[in-house]
């Protein structure tokens, strides 16, 4: 039997992992709205004196908004007859810059490949999804 949450989509609650410490570091919510994905970022899973507010450095309508609940993935669409989903652009608000995205579930929809794009050049992460507790209003007290 294959567990509820193992779904082979990106849709659902993510969290992010740290290049440096290797440790969940965010996390990102991801929906889908008529074929769409489009994803925000949920809240920091580490707090971090200085960590960023706010985009300053986005160049469009996100510009100088608040990071936590800023939608940081728009226009993602499936592949057709494909297990990924790209075409859309992620945002990474620390530093303003836009890649393109493209994103492929795998282990049965545990972890997600975010493989983010500009020309030839590509930075790949692996995202993990998160545990059904750790999605609830209950945990965001930081502590």
């Amino acid at each position: 039997m294959t567990p509820a949450w193992a779904q082979i989509t990106p849709v659902g609650v993510w969290h992010t992992i740290d290049d440096r410490s290797n440790e969940p570091k965010g996390e990102v919510i991801i929906t889908e709205a008529n074929g769409v994905i489009t994803g925000r970022v949920g809240r920091a899973l580490k707090p971090d004196p200085k960590a960023k507010r706010t985009c300053e450095d986005c160049k469009d309508d996100r510009k100088n908004q608040t990071i936590i609940g800023m939608e940081i993935i728009r226009g993602v669409k499936k592949e057709a007859g494909e297990n990924v989903w790209s075409g859309g652009k992620i945002l990474d608000p620390n530093e303003g810059k836009e890649y393109n995205v493209r994103f492929t579930p795998i282990e049965g929809g545990k972890k997600m490949q975010v493989r983010g794009y500009i020309g030839p050049f590509y930075r790949t992460q692996i995202w993990l999804r998160a545990p059904d507790a750790d999605t609830t209003d209950s945990k965001k007290d930081g502590a």
